[in-house]
C-alpha cells in the first residue's frame, strides 16, 4: 500500500479537485486506489454504502475513483452549528457536540479513529490519495494536527502542495507555506502544483524556474482553469447561482447561514431553461416561479434568521402571487406549523413556530436517519433516487397527500393547491426524469433536463484528461511507488 497526500496553500486551492481527478487517472490504469480525507469541517454530506456519513467531496472522489464511498474514507467530519461550534462525526456516527476549543483538545483521542480508518483502508486498497484541509500552515492549529502534516508524519508518506494561482501571489504562497513548516515537512514536500492558470505559459515559466531553485523542489505542472468545471463542491463558500436572462423559469434559494446540501441544486444550474439564484442576506427575494427552502444543519436558528430577513412574508406574498414553494429536509420542516428541539440536539433545546404552510409538526429525536434510497415521485410515478440525511420526525395531516413514496413508504407532503411541497428526498434534481417532472409542475415544459450522473462522469473524465496533460504523472507514480 502506498499514500499520497495533497495538501493546499489555502481553503479552495484544488486540493479535493486534484484529489479527485488523480483518482479517476489511477482507476483509469486499473490501480486500486481509494481517497481518504482525515478531517473535513463541511455541511454538504452523502451517505456511505455502510450506512455512515461522510464529505460530499470524498464521495465524489470515491465515484472517481470507481468504489462505493465508505466512512473509513473521511473518519472525522466535522458539521458547524454555530460559529463556535460543531457536530463531530467519527467513522461515519456521530460522536457528539463540541466546542473550537472542546474539540481542539479531543483531537488526540480522534487521531486514533482516523488512523484506523486509514489502515483499514489500507488492507482493502493498493493506493491512497489523501486529502488534507484548509493549511498545513496554520500555526494555531498546529498542535495535535490530524488535519494535515500530523497526518503525513503519522503514516510517513508524501506530500504535494497546491496553490492557486487565479487568486494572485501563488508563489507567496507556496513560498511562505513552505517557511512555515518543520524541517521533517519540508522534506516530505515532494513537489508543486499551479492550480487554475489562465494565459501562456511562457509567461510564467521565470517564475516556476526561479521558485524550483530556491526551494529545490521540483514543480509537477500547471493545471489551466477549467471553464465551467461544475463538480460537488465541499461546502458553502463562493455559492452563486446562474443568471439567466432567456430561461423560461425562475427559481430561488435563500442561502441560509447553515445550509447545508447545496449541491442539490446544481442540475438546476446547468439546466438551459431555468435561472438559479441563491439569495443572500439583506436582499429582497425577487420575483420568481419557485422559491426553494434547502437543507439546514441548524433548522431552528435558520428559520429565525430566515424571518428576522423579512422572507417570510415575501414567501407568503410569493403564494398569493401564483409562485411555488419546495421545502427539502430542513426546508420541509420549516413549512409545517412547528419544530420541537426539547434535547438541544441542533442548537439550544426548545420549539419554534413553523411558517405554518403544512399542517405537521417535527420533533427533533436522537439518531439521525442516513440512508441512500430510490422510489417514485406522485403522482406523476417516475423515478426517484437520492440520500435522506436528517434528525427529526415529522408528523400530521399534511403527510397524508405525500410528495413521493420511497422504499415502499410515504415521504413528504403537498398542500391541497399543489403550490407548497416538501420532502426529506437529497438528490432530488439528479435524474432528468425527475427534474423534469417538478418542473413541469411549475410551468416549465419541453426543456430537457440534464442527467447529473452522467454528467459527473463527463466532468472527471475532462479532470483526468487534464492532469494527464498537464501533470508529471510519471513522477507522481514513482511517489507512490509504481
Amino acid at each position: 500500500m502506498a499514500t499520497l497526500m495533497i495538501q493546499g496553500t489555502t481553503s479552495d486551492a484544488g486540493k479535493s479537485t486534484v484529489v479527485a481527478g488523480l483518482c479517476r487517472v489511477l482507476a483509469r490504469r486499473g490501480v486500486s486506489v481509494a481517497p481518504f480525507k482525515p478531517q473535513n469541517m463541511a455541511l454538504n454530506s452523502a451517505v456511505t454504502v455502510d450506512g455512515g456519513e461522510i464529505g460530499r467531496s470524498t464521495a465524489l472522489q470515491a465515484l472517481a475513483a470507481g468504489v462505493e464511498p465508505h466512512s473509513d474514507m473521511n473518519p472525522v467530519l466535522l458539521k458547524p452549528e454555530s460559529d463556535r461550534g460543531a457536530q463531530v462525526i467519527l467513522r461515519g456516527r456521530v460522536h457528539g457536540h463540541m466546542d473550537a476549543l472542546d474539540y481542539h483538545a479531543y483531537k488526540r483521542t480522534a487521531r486514533q479513529s482516523m488512523l484506523a480508518a486509514w489502515e483499514a483502508l489500507s488492507a482493502r486498497f493498493d493506493v491512497i490519495i489523501a486529502e488534507g484541509a484548509g493549511s498545513p500552515a496554520e500555526i494555531n492549529l498546529r498542535a495535535n494536527d490530524i488535519a494535515n502534516m500530523g497526518f503525513a508524519e503519522a503514516v510517513d508518506c508524501p506530500v504535494l502542495l497546491v496553490g492557486d494561482i487565479d487568486r494572485g501571489g501563488v508563489f507567496a504562497q507556496l513560498v511562505g507555506t513552505l517557511a512555515l513548516l518543520s524541517e521533517s515537512e519540508r522534506s516530505r514536500t515532494r513537489g508543486f502544483i499551479i492550480n487554475r492558470f489562465r494565459g501562456d505559459l511562457a509567461l510564467l515559466e521565470p517564475g516556476l524556474d526561479w521558485l524550483e531553485a530556491d526551494t529545490g523542489k521540483p514543480v509537477l505542472g500547471t493545471l489551466p482553469y477549467l471553464q465551467g468545471l461544475l463538480l460537488d463542491a465541499e461546502d458553502s463558500v463562493g455559492l452563486t447561482g446562474v443568471e439567466n436572462a432567456e430561461s423560461a423559469l425562475r427559481v430561488v434559494v435563500p442561502a441560509l447561514p447553515r445550509i447545508s446540501n447545496h449541491n442539490d441544486f446544481d442540475p438546476l444550474r446547468l439546466h438551459p431553461g431555468v435561472e438559479l439564484l441563491f439569495v443572500g442576506p439583506d436582499r429582497p427575494i425577487p420575483p420568481a416561479d419557485l422559491v426553494i427552502l434547502p437543507g439546514s444543519k441548524s433548522t431552528r436558528a435558520d428559520l429565525a434568521w430566515l424571518r428576522a430577513q423579512g422572507w417570510e412574508s415575501a414567501i407568503r406574498r410569493h403564494l398569493r402571487y401564483g409562485g411555488g414553494v419546495l421545502g427539502i429536509c430542513g426546508g420541509l420542516q420549516m413549512l409545517g406549523t412547528a419544530i420541537h428541539d426539547p434535547e438541544g440536539l441542533e442548537g439550544p433545546a426548545g420549539s419554534s413556530p413553523g411558517l405554518g404552510l403544512l399542517e405537521m409538526e417535527t420533533r427533533m429525536v436522537a439518531g439521525k436517519q442516513l440512508r441512500n434510497v430510490s422510489g417514485r415521485l406522485l403522482p406523476e410515478t417516475v423515478p426517484l433516487h437520492g440520500y435522506e440525511i436528517h434528525n427529526g420526525v415529522s408528523e400530521g395531516p399534511a403527510l397524508a397527500r405525500p410528495f413521493c413514496e420511497l422504499a415502499g413508504r410515504p415521504d413528504g407532503a403537498v398542500s391541497e393547491d399543489g403550490q407548497v411541497m416538501g420532502t426529506y428526498l437529497h438528490g432530488l434534481f439528479d435524474r432528468p426524469e425527475a427534474c423534469a417532472a417538478l418542473l413541469a409542475r411549475c410551468g416549465l415544459s419541453g426543456e430537457a433536463a440534464v442527467d447529473y450522473g452522467a454528467h459527473r462522469q463527463r466532468q472527471l473524465d475532462r479532470l483526468a484528461d487534464s492532469l494527464e496533460a498537464h501533470l508529471d504523472i510519471s513522477h507522481i507514480l514513482t511517489l507512490l511507488g509504481r
